[in-house]
């Protein structure tokens, strides 16, 4: 059956740029982005793009019946630090949107599920020095018990009713493509444009808060990667651990001064940090690289080198 592919939540920071390559990949017509606001000019004119709702479960299974999408990769979420101000929205976008499409596969009407899971299934209890794919999970924010949750779901559909649903722990994500979307990671985004604007960064985090990161390139492959393993290389069905870089705002900094040496940094840290503070410094991805191939290219100084020249 040939691939038609369905990105829900396709206007948001991973989305946007996930679109473009999948477009890349299978081709503009069968990819189909949707959200429920317009995405960026590139989604928009490049390939079909639907208005949808992730909480409406007829509205997706039309879509799904028009374009006869085999794959779904659902995108729409409600982030740590947004959920952590409107907790119940949170929680019901991010599971409802889930339980829509799982219950599309177990009805046999799609073949195949991408969903995010997030570094945020892990809390305060939890070892915080390269962080095992099996390990003590109590989280302590919306979204993380969200994605906790999901995991859990996503396994017993898998168990009980052979979906094929594939998940990835994504860290913070970098990116100059998109603006932030709401997360406790967005400093690191945020920083290089007031670095180029104003040479100056209040950074909402404390300055050693380390923290498991990854450049946008990188956590695209995986997605993709992930979608191309065969059924079997995949041994994990709630979600596995993904790794590249760990850093913390001052060595952010310092990383940027090589490019903007009178670059400087005052800290300020608000609602965020106990955010933070819940999380790992590292991960052990080792199972997503014995599994299915996971490496990632793209290192710190690397990243800022990208960053600075696409923003500039």
């Amino acid at each position: 059956m040939e691939k038609r592919i369905l990105i829900i939540g396709a206007s948001g920071q991973i989305g946007n740029e996930l679109t473009m390559c999948l477009r890349n990949m299978y081709g503009n017509q069968k990819v189909i982005a949707s959200d429920i606001r317009e995405a960026s000019d590139a989604v928009m004119e490049s390939g079909p793009f639907e208005i949808l709702d992730a909480m409406d479960y007829d509205a997706i299974l039309k879509i799904v019946a028009r374009y006869k999408i085999t794959d779904v990769y659902l995108m729409a979420a409600m982030l740590s630090a947004t959920a952590e101000k409107f907790p119940m929205k949170g929680w019901d976008l991010n599971m409802t949107s889930l339980f829509n499409v799982l219950n599309l596969a177990k009805e046999n009407k799609i073949k195949k599920i991408f969903w995010p899971s997030s570094i945020a299934v892990f809390g305060p209890t939890t070892p915080k020095i390269n962080t095992a794919q099996h390990t003590v999970m109590e989280p302590s924010t919306v979204y993380g018990i969200s994605k906790q949750t999901g995991e859990r779901w996503c396994e017993y559909y898998y168990e009980r009713y052979g979906v094929d649903v594939r998940c990835i722990r994504y860290p913070g994500l970098i990116s100059y493509k998109t603006l932030p979307g709401g997360g406790t990671t967005d400093y690191a985004v945020d920083i290089y444009h007031k670095a180029l604007k104003d040479k100056n960064y209040r950074c909402f985090l404390s300055a050693k808060t380390t923290l498991p990161m990854m450049f946008m390139e990188d956590a695209i492959r995986a997605t993709t990667n992930i979608m191309l393993a065969a059924p079997e290389e995949i041994k994990i069905r709630t979600a596995y651990n993904l790794a590249a870089i760990s850093f913390n705002p001052e060595e952010l900094a310092i990383s940027i001064q090589k490019h903007i040496p009178d670059f400087t940094i005052e800290y300020e840290p608000d609602f965020r940090q106990a955010i933070a503070d819940s999380w790992p410094a590292s991960i052990d991805d080792s199972e997503a690289r014995k599994d299915w191939g996971w490496k990632h290219e793209v290192s710190l100084d690397r990243m800022t080198e990208v960053m600075i020249a696409n923003l500039k």
